[in-house]
């Protein structure tokens, strides 16, 4: 099996994070791949959702000439899903669905902790469509931007480490989700430190995928995910 990691911002170092992430969890014959966008070096916000979609939509197709199983689109913003999945006939899966719905399996309650406040709109706008407000306590910002989890030493996880103390302190939730594909390889450490489960989308996005490929499923082509049309 051959799943496609493919992270929409350009920098490398978080494709290789959510690559290395993925390739952990799943089974020894599945290869994950990863692929770099040309979009901007972050996604924070709406502008910069924009800007990625071009490079990201071009990855996708690629991976369907090429045969790929399934894809992880690694933003949490789940940027262009339905666009990727009329390019792809595999399953593709964002970082935000698949993570809010595996807490919700897990807990009765989760808060979300992301990056910079200017994201909290857009994953509240997204956990509402995915229909899992009422179990959604709060989208939480630890005020760091993206970049700065790529940075030794600039404190970014101890940032993180502390906003989820205070989502279990003030939200009274059982788990937290991490809002970034950058806090990929966190996740051990956070949920050691602070004794609840901490979710993260790649390694959930990864499983998902590698269920739905095991099981012979793909797509739906009949209607709203059909292949564009040619113009």
């Amino acid at each position: 099996m051959k799943i496609l990691v493919v992270n929409p911002n350009s920098t490398a170092a978080m494709t290789d994070k959510a690559v290395a992430a993925a390739q952990a969890v799943v089974h020894s014959d599945t290869v994950i791949v990863g692929a770099t966008g040309t979009g901007p070096a972050s996604i924070e916000g709406h502008y910069d959702e924009a800007m990625s979609l071009p490079g990201l939509l071009a990855e996708i197709a690629k991976a369907e000439a090429a045969g790929t199983d399934g894809i992880v689109v690694a933003c949490f913003d789940d940027p262009g899903i339905g666009a990727c999945r009329e390019l792809a006939s595999g399953p593709v899966i964002g970082l935000c669905e698949a993570a809010v719905k595996a807490a919700s399996m897990l807990s009765t309650s989760f808060s979300v902790v992301t990056t910079l406040p200017r994201s909290i709109p857009v994953i509240e706008h997204l956990i509402h469509g995915y229909g899992l407000s009422h179990q959604c306590r709060r989208v939480r910002s630890a005020a760091i931007p993206v970049l700065a989890l790529e940075e030794e030493g600039s404190g970014a996880r101890e940032k993180v480490r502390d906003e989820i103390l205070r989502a279990i302190e003030e939200d009274h939730c059982e788990a937290v989700v991490l809002g970034c594909a950058g806090m990929a390889d966190l996740t051990e450490w956070l949920s050691t430190e602070t004794g609840i489960p901490v979710i993260d989308g790649v390694t959930v996005a990864a499983k998902m995928i590698e269920a739905l490929v095991g099981a012979g499923l793909k797509t739906s082509k009949i209607s709203g995910y059909s292949t564009p049309n040619k113009k």
